[in-house]
């Protein structure tokens, strides 16, 4: 794969049969928590941990959006961000 291409990463909502970009809910979601003044990267990683919806505020629908996406789907995304742009000279 090449390096200057994102890679989009999609995952099916089995329950409405529709695609979901997996970059877009954790901004979506990210953007609702920070408007709600929680800190979005604990209350996202405490999510992931435990699986736990109510981590996620309802504003903005930002928790019915992530519920829509595995937890090991946005892990995978996380790590290969951070990884894309912090070694990318390997």
């Amino acid at each position: 794969m090449d390096k200057g291409v994102t890679q989009i990463i999609y995952t099916r909502n089995e329950e409405q049969g529709t695609e979901v970009d997996v970059k877009e809910v954790l901004a979506k979601v990210y953007a609702a928590l920070k408007e709600k003044g929680y800190n979005p990267t604990n209350q996202i990683v405490q999510y992931i941990m435990s699986g736990e919806p109510l981590f996620i505020t309802s504003h903005n629908s930002a928790r019915s959006l992530i519920t829509k996406v595995e937890r090991d789907e946005l892990v995978e995304e996380l790590v290969k961000s951070y990884i894309d742009h912090n070694f990318k000279e390997i």
